[in-house]
């Protein structure tokens, strides 16, 4: 169940989510705070072995300005051969920087404002809130940063967003298209095939 409190004093949301992930091998909780367009949120992702993919633990802390737009995500990631981290920030300018242990890399990632952590139910109403995608409302080739783990390849995806009726809202990238239910505050209730809010 999800709970919601607001505040006089706060007026903005905060929450605690959590997703399971349909084959029951993935969940990921965040604690939720939305002020207007701002959100910063803290999170954790914890997925089982797959056939194509290695057990792993990922925590992550996403900040963005008061227009929706990613400022900085940071996460830490744990598998059985070890510990890492990376750091993304955008700076006023537009430009993007990617920091690990090793290396730091600069880009403009095609001008993308928002930043999709790759199966995140979380990250993916990100562009939904940020870009105002309701009944309706067609964005196309919005670039979104695109962070895959557990391997932290990372790069500029074109994703188009169609917002349909009853808080459907369909992704369209170039792995093909998913189907998300989101709530009014951009929270994503259902996660095609892939995760749901419980």
């Amino acid at each position: 169940m999800t709970s919601f409190d607001a505040s006089p004093a706060d007026p903005g949301v905060k929450a605690m989510l959590t997703w399971r992930g349909v084959d029951g091998d993935r969940l990921e909780q965040v604690r939720l705070n939305l002020s207007g367009s701002r959100v910063r949120a803290y999170g954790r992702i914890v997925a089982a072995a797959t056939e194509t993919t290695e057990a792993y633990s990922a925590s992550y802390e996403l900040v963005t300005n008061d227009s929706g737009v990613t400022r900085r995500l940071s996460v830490r990631l744990l598998r059985a051969g070890g510990e890492s981290s990376i750091d993304i920030s955008r700076d006023m300018d537009g430009r993007w920087m990617v920091q690990t242990s090793t290396s730091t890399v600069r880009s403009d990632f095609d001008g993308a404002e928002v930043i999709d952590l790759e199966l995140s139910p979380f990250f993916k109403g990100l562009p939904v809130r940020r870009f105002g995608i309701a009944e309706g409302v067609r964005r196309d080739d919005i670039p979104v940063v695109t962070l895959r783990l557990p391997d932290c390849e990372i790069d500029s995806v074109p994703k188009s967003y169609v917002g349909l009726a009853d808080g459907r809202v369909t992704v369209i990238g170039p792995n093909g298209s998913r189907e998300l239910e989101v709530d009014d505050a951009g929270i994503v209730r259902d996660y095609g095939g892939i995760a749901t809010l419980i």
